[in-house]
Parts: C-alpha cells; structure tokens; sequence
C-alpha cells in the first residue's frame, strides 16, 4: 500500500521520535508499504528549520537532511504539480494550513490512506490514518 505521510509523522519517523504510534511506526517499516514524503513536507521543514534558530523545541533536522534521509530510505518524494495545487480549492475548510491542505489534495491524489497526526487533517475522511 502506498502510505503519504504528513511532515510530523514523516519527523518522527525520521527522529525515531516516541511521539509516532506504534500502528504508525509498523506501517511505515512494513516492505509492503511504499512511504511518499511530499515536496512539500521538505519545502515546511526547510522553512520550519531556517526560521527555529537553535531554539529548545526547533524543526530538529533541515529540509536537506530530511530530503537525503527519505531518498536514503527509499522513500517516494512527489513533487507538487498544477493538479495537486488546484485540488486544494475542492476542499472543506476545516483546516487553513496551507502546507497541510495540499499534503491532503496530494496525498488523495496519490493514495486514500496518508498518514496524519492532526486532527484537523483527520478530518478530510475516514480514510486518513491516525498517528
């Protein structure tokens, strides 16, 4: 199954943070799951990461140390085309975080079953997986 993943659970993977549920984390290690880590879970973490400064509770990695790790772990990392973009007007508006609406408008486009922690993302469908 292709799992997409949200950009903190995508963290958490990387971080082996204890955050991520045990479900979640079995899935992500699962050889029968390909992971899709969107262009745009690097493009948050790259801007997350540059704005922290070295605060206590900062994006813990880069957008390029993230970016090397998927590739390294041979996980998929779609970009984000006109398709996915234009997808974002379709949906409610429970959630305005821009970064969190196209991940969904992308993840649907890809997949029924991505991989969130937010509530507020969870509430695109009964398809989204709970982390």
């Amino acid at each position: 199954m292709r799992l997409p993943l949200d950009t903190h659970v995508a963290l958490w993977a990387i971080t082996d943070s204890p955050s991520l549920s045990a479900g979640a984390r079995e899935m992500i290690v699962d050889p029968a799951n390909t992971i899709a880590v969107s262009a745009t879970s690097i493009w948050e973490i790259s801007i997350k990461h540059a704005l922290a400064r070295g605060k206590p509770n900062d994006m813990p990695i880069s957008g390029a140390e993230a970016a090397e790790y998927f590739r390294s772990a041979g996980d998929i990392l779609p970009s984000i085309s006109p398709e996915h973009a234009t997808a974002m007007e379709a949906l409610p508006p429970p959630h305005a975080d821009p970064f969190d609406r196209i991940l969904v408008a992308q993840a649907f486009a890809q997949s029924p079953r991505p991989i969130t922690h937010e509530s507020m993302v969870a509430a695109y469908g009964a398809s989204i997986l709970r982390s």
